[in-house]
């Protein structure tokens, strides 16, 4: 049976009386081990395990796909890094990935003069990547994590493939690219998807969102990509974190939206720093089977 919680403060409380040592909650390990592996072409993950609990086949699998406009950014970035090792340090598994950074050396870059159609072809691309790393994640038996507790979590462009992953499986342009797994929840920082019309009962996953409403590049709500203009080459609509959050609640899913007013696309980054917010929405909807639904304003501290 799902229970309803309706105050998010519930959960936090809920955190300190039950104490730090928490299961994927607090911090429960410190012996920490990462290992790099390909995992398609010249792709590369980083996976992130406790030594104690290595071979636990029961525990949640973290996939952390990393911010830069398609362009820059890596793995093994410092925030990326700590994410992932505070987060395996609770329990999960955590996989941080590189994919193909499309727009690397393009004279457009991945704003307004960049094609729409180019940019939804990176959209594709990365999807497509994302989609070989579960498959290969997987297959192979190194890697202990249950397959049916599959978390993305993504930065800006690494948000925007791991919603589109999520979410739009059944869209035109994306229901070809691979084997979709199931999805358990996705963790955004700053994202969006292509088109929120095809987020539906069957596959509206739990969802943790952390955007600015005052992004100018990935849109709060529904608008342009980068707010291009209309008759611009880049002209593409995306549907933002809050909007994808009103969605979830419309079909009675769980979700936190945290919405920092006035916020710009710095919070892409500040979002890394909630990882005891995350981690309770992540444990409640997964580990307990709670059906959340939270919406709250937050300051850059």
């Amino acid at each position: 049976m799902i229970r309803q919680i309706c105050i998010f403060a519930t959960l936090l409380f809920s955190v300190f009386t039950l104490g730090a040592q928490q299961k994927y909650v607090g911090q429960v390990y410190a012996d920490l081990v990462k290992s790099t592996h390909t995992y398609a072409d010249t792709l590369k993950l980083d996976f992130y395990t406790a030594n104690q609990n290595k071979n636990d086949n029961s525990r949640p699998l973290i996939v952390l796909v990393h911010g830069g406009g398609f362009s820059g950014g890596k793995r093994d970035n410092a925030q990326e890094t700590e994410f992932s090792q505070t987060m395996a340090a609770k329990g999960y598994a955590v996989a941080s990935i590189s994919y193909h950074l499309t727009r690397k050396g393009k004279a457009t870059g991945f704003g307004c003069d960049c094609p729409a159609s180019e940019k939804l072809e990176t959209f594709k691309q990365t999807t497509t990547d994302i989609l070989d790393a579960l498959g290969y994640l997987k297959s192979n038996p190194d890697f202990s994590f249950d397959p049916e507790k599959i978390i993305l979590a993504g930065s800006s462009a690494g948000a925007e493939g791991i919603l589109n992953t999520a979410y739009m499986a059944q869209h035109p342009d994306f229901k070809d690219l691979g084997n979709y797994p199931k999805i358990a929840a996705v963790v955004s920082f700053a994202g969006a998807v292509v088109d929120a019309r095809y987020l539906t009962s069957e596959n509206a996953v739990p969802g943790f969102f952390i955007h600015g409403d005052a992004d100018n590049l990935v849109p709060y709500s529904s608008a342009p990509h980068h707010f291009c203009p209309y008759e611009s080459p880049g002209f593409l609509p995306l549907d933002g974190d809050e909007f994808i959050a009103a969605k979830l609640k419309e079909l009675k899913a769980s979700y936190t939206l945290l919405t920092a007013p006035g916020g710009n696309h710095d919070w892409a980054g500040l979002g890394y720093t909630y990882t005891t917010q995350i981690a309770t929405f992540l444990n409640a909807v997964i580990n307990e089977q709670q059906l959340i639904q939270h919406e709250e304003s937050v300051e850059n501290n």
